[in-house]
């Protein structure tokens, strides 16, 4: 299985984009070699602006460049962007439904080291509460490429997180990104477990250990937060005994929330692995950071342990 930094991925996909698009611009607050939009600012030093620590400036400079038909892209550390400028957002973005992009690099506890100022665990729920906004969270190198180049032609604002460390791969090469479209990303008959960003790989490594038992997972990835196929999402719940969530935020206004209201209607038990009403803080690895939090292999696979019972 191949493994990508979709970090570095994203940088080179806007690269790729800038070449065929004069009208994409991209827009950096001081952290470009981390959210790799310095490969961009090489390549096109006159479409790229660096703001400085002052991301509500950023994303107010970017909803002005869309009026003028550029296509901005906006980069910062996911707690930032969501965090620091949700006023520019709201306002200036959001409710004039403008197609500016930002890209919350970092996310979740993948920036391990800095601790809980720098880790992202509750973004996707205030983009979720935002309207008009599309949330929208990679599984991984792939679909971080795809998600992109989907970017260029969507209208409306976007809040794509992205995250710092490497991933396997878990989704197909080629295959074109749909807004809303969840995607099966292995069969299974037991318990689903539905999934984003990093989860997803670490649901497919506990579905290999669990099918050493005799207990079959079935793991889908849900990266189009909001909006999502509502439809779709409670049919790949069908035939199985129990659903678990897994997400790398908040419990809070995340997935777990989402499949709630998804199988509201329905008798199926269901657990949920996120972060349990707590900050970040920094570790020695993320590994380790994932292990306290709960979020582990070991962690996923006694859930659903429990849910086949």
């Amino acid at each position: 299985m191949r493994i990508q930094n979709p970090r570095e991925v994203y940088g080179r996909t806007l690269v790729e984009l800038g070449r065929e698009n004069p009208n994409i611009v991209v827009l950096e607050a001081d952290l470009g070699k981390s959210t790799m939009s310095c490969y961009f600012e090489q390549a096109f030093p006159e479409r790229f602006f660096e703001m400085g620590i002052a991301e509500a400036n950023m994303t107010s400079f970017a909803a002005g460049l869309s009026l003028t038909d550029k296509i901005p892209f906006t980069n910062s550390f996911a707690v930032f962007a969501a965090g620091r400028a949700f006023d520019q957002i709201r306002q200036g973005v959001c409710i004039p439904g403008l197609n500016v992009r930002i890209v919350g690099s970092s996310c979740g506890l993948s920036d391990f080291g800095d601790g809980s100022t720098h880790q992202s665990v509750e973004d996707v729920a205030i983009m979720r509460a935002i309207p008009n906004m599309t949330v929208l969270v990679p599984a991984d190198g792939n679909e971080t490429r795809t998600m992109t180049r989907a970017l260029v032609d969507h209208k409306g604002p976007v809040y794509m997180r992205i995250s710092r460390n490497d991933l396997p791969d878990v989704m197909p090469v080629d295959e074109p990104f749909v807004v809303g479209k969840p995607h099966l990303i292995r069969q299974g008959s037991d318990v689903v477990a539905f999934a984003n960003g990093q989860m997803v790989s670490m649901a497919v490594a506990a579905a290999d250990a669990l099918a050493d038992e005799g207990i079959s997972l079935r793991v889908v990835n849900v990266s189009s937060m909001k909006p999502a196929d509502k439809g779709a999402l409670a049919a790949l719940a069908d035939g199985v005994r129990g659903v678990v969530s897994l997400e790398e935020h908040s419990l809070i206004g995340g997935l777990a929330d989402l499949m709630r209201e998804v199988l509201q209607a329905r008798s199926l038990p269901m657990r949920s692995i996120g972060i349990d009403d707590r900050f970040g803080q920094s570790a020695h690895s993320y590994e380790d950071l994932l292990e306290g939090y709960g979020l582990s292999q070991k962690h996923i696979a006694a859930a659903v342990r429990q849910l086949a019972k």
